[in-house]
């Protein structure tokens, strides 16, 4: 899969750089940028749209690939991207659809939720906050990453960073709890072990900071509730903290 992973790397640029204003000049960033604003200037209307479509894999859990209604979304140019189908000899199947049997060959972006573990399961990310073991979280990553890329896949929905005080929420067991502080920490080690020194070799996989702005304070601890809280308190206990610790947590 060596080929189409390195054509999964080109591709998922195309989803963040269509609306740069300022490319990249020189080298191989420059050599990309003309890839790909070539490669966009050729796509219809129809096309575009599909690169923005990222279904879930439903039908393809115990089902075939080839006569599945994603492989006939795949041939129609509407897909750019799936998530959460397992099996490496599936991903394969749909990534030789993507690049041998559309019209411009342009690979599919692979997610999953590699949260704590992809083979190999390790302890959940609230119980990996508490060692404060930054080192350790980092290889644990790393190790996620090189399972799941042999996979095919190329993209996880991990690090969550929404801070919570609400033990009742159903999905803080996937941060790292209630401190901005350790949440930057943890996920800055995250990115490292996922990402490596930026995306150079085929084990590494993209990171994705999830969720959006104050998703973690919903009220009772329900999922998806309303929020309560002033732009004070975002700003002074939440936000500023977490990202501003987050950016100088980048590197060991």
């Amino acid at each position: 899969m060596g080929k189409i992973s390195q054509f999964v790397k080109a591709g998922a640029l195309l989803l963040t750089m269509a609306g740069c204003s300022s490319p990249n000049s020189g080298g191989k960033d420059a050599e990309i940028d003309r890839f790909i604003s070539d490669l966009m200037g050729r796509m219809t209307l129809h096309e575009k749209l599909g690169q923005l479509n990222l279904p879930a894999g439903n039908d393809l859990v115990s089902g075939a690939v080839k006569n599945s209604k994603m492989a006939e979304a795949i041939r129609a140019g509407e897909v750019g991207g799936f998530f959460n189908v397992k099996g490496v000899n599936k991903i394969y199947q749909m990534q030789r659809m993507a690049v041998e049997e559309t019209r411009l060959g342009i690979p599919l972006i692979v997610g999953a939720d590699v949260i704590h573990g992809y083979e190999t399961i390790f302890p959940i990310p609230l119980a990996l906050s508490c060692s404060w073991d930054t080192a350790a979280v980092t290889r644990m990553a790393r190790i996620s990453a090189t399972e799941a890329s042999a996979d095919g896949i190329s993209w996880t929905f991990s690090p969550m960073v929404d801070i919570c005080r609400d033990a009742r929420w159903g999905r803080i067991a996937e941060g790292s709890g209630e401190d901005p502080y350790l949440g930057a920490l943890m996920a800055g080690a995250y990115v490292r072990g996922y990402q490596g020194d930026g995306m150079k070799q085929n084990n590494e996989i993209m990171a994705c900071v999830k969720h959006f702005a104050l998703y973690g304070a919903s009220e009772s601890g329900r999922d998806y509730n309303s929020v309560d809280m002033s732009r004070n308190l975002m700003y002074l206990k939440s936000a500023t903290k977490l990202f501003s610790v987050l950016l100088a947590s980048k590197r060991p």
